[in-house]
C-alpha cells in the first residue's frame, strides 16, 4: 500500500469523496504542515496554527496510480483559489498535496503541469513534501457517513460518480455485446443519476445513428459536425453547453433539453465510433466534474 496526503478544503466533503474512489483502501483526515504540535479542531480553526485540513489517503497502487489519484484530487477542487473551497475561507481550508517519497515528485508535477496547461495559469495549490500531521478526532473521521445530512460544499454528484464508475464494471463484467453493453450503461446512468436523457449515437457511414437510450423519443439520424453531438464527433472532444438554445446549429429534438453534455467515444485505435449525449431539463446541469467522470465511465466502454 502506498499514501499520499491531499488537502481540498473542508476535510469532511474530501474525505468521504477519496472513500468512494475504487482503490483507495482507507482514509483519515486530520492538520498536515503546520507548527504547532498537536492541534486540536479548534486551534486549527483559528488560522494561526500554519495547518491545512487535509486527508491521509491510503490506496493500492496495482488498482489506481498516483497519478489518477491526483487527478481525481484535481477535479473536486478550484485548483486557482486561493485559501478558499466553496465557502469555505481561511488557511486551514487551503488546497495542496503532501508526499511522503521524493521519488513521487516527478509524477505528481506532471499532472500538475497537465492542470496548469488547462487552466492556462499558475495553480494556487501546495506542492510540497509531508513534514507533520495529526489525525483529527474521532467526530471527524467519516463525518458524512455518521452525518449524511451534513455540512459539504462539495456537490452531490461529485461522490455518486466514483460509485457509478465501480458499479458500471461489476456490471458489464465480460460481457462483449455492444448493444448489451451500451442498453446497461443508459439505464444505470438514468438510475444514479437522474439525467433527462441518456444514451448513444454510434458512427455509421457518414452520420451518427440512434443507440440505446433512456429517456424520451430522440433523433434518429446526426449529420457529422451537425448539432452538439455531431460537433463532439467532427472535433472528438467533449463538449459541455450550459444552454442549448446558444450553441450555434443545436439540433432540438425534445423541447424540454436545456443543458448538454456530449463525451465521443474510441475505438482501440483512437478513431470515434460514437458518442455519450446526456441532456438536463435545467441550466448549466454539467461543468468539469461530469466531464472527468464521464469520460472515464466511456474509457471502460
Amino acid at each position: 500500500m502506498k499514501e499520499v496526503y491531499l488537502a481540498g478544503g473542508c476535510f469532511w466533503g474530501a474525505e468521504h469523496y477519496f472513500s468512494n474512489i475504487e482503490g483507495v483502501v482507507d482514509t483519515e483526515v486530520g492538520f498536515a504542515n503546520g507548527d504547532t504540535p498537536s492541534p486540536t479542531y479548534e486551534q486549527v480553526y483559528t488560522d494561526t496554527t500554519g495547518y491545512a485540513e487535509t486527508v491521509k489517503v491510503v490506496y493500492d497502487p496495482s488498482v489506481i496510480s498516483l497519478a489518477e489519484l491526483v487527478r481525481d484530487y484535481f477535479v473536486a477542487i478550484d485548483p486557482l483559489s486561493v485559501n478558499k473551497q466553496g465557502e469555505d475561507c481561511g488557511t486551514r481550508y487551503r488546497t495542496g498535496v503532501y508526499y511522503t517519497d521524493p521519488g513521487e515528485l516527478e509524477t505528481i508535477r506532471t499532472v500538475f503541469d497537465e492542470v496548469q496547461a488547462e487552466f492556462g495559469g499558475p495553480l494556487a495549490v501546495e506542492l510540497e513534501p509531508l513534514r507533520n500531521f495529526y489525525a483529527a478526532d474521532a467526530r471527524h473521521q467519516d463525518y458524512l457517513v455518521k452525518n449524511p445530512d451534513g455540512y459539504c460544499h462539495l456537490p452531490l454528484k461529485i461522490f455518486r460518480y466514483p460509485r457509478l464508475v465501480r458499479d458500471l464494471k461489476a456490471l458489464l463484467l465480460d460481457e462483449t455485446d455492444v448493444v448489451a453493453r451500451l442498453s446497461n450503461t443508459a439505464a444505470l446512468l438514468k438510475e444514479k443519476m437522474g439525467f433527462f436523457w441518456t444514451g448513444f449515437y454510434l458512427v455509421k457511414d457518414s452520420q451518427l445513428v440512434l443507440g440505446p437510450f433512456q429517456g424520451p423519443v430522440a433523433c434518429m439520424r446526426i449529420g457529422f459536425g451537425k448539432g452538439v453531438c455531431g460537433t463532439a464527433w467532427k472535433e472528438d472532444r467533449t463538449i459541455v453547453v450550459p444552454d442549448v438554445e446558444e450553441f450555434p446549429g443545436h439540433i432540438a429534438c425534445s423541447s424540454l433539453s436545456r443543458s448538454e453534455i456530449v463525451v465521443p467515444m474510441h475505438s482501440g485505435s483512437g478513431e470515434v465510433t460514437g458518442v455519450l449525449d446526456i441532456d438536463s431539463t435545467e441550466l448549466s446541469t454539467f461543468d468539469r466534474i461530469d466531464a472527468y467522470w464521464l469520460e472515464r465511465l466511456v474509457a471502460i466502454l
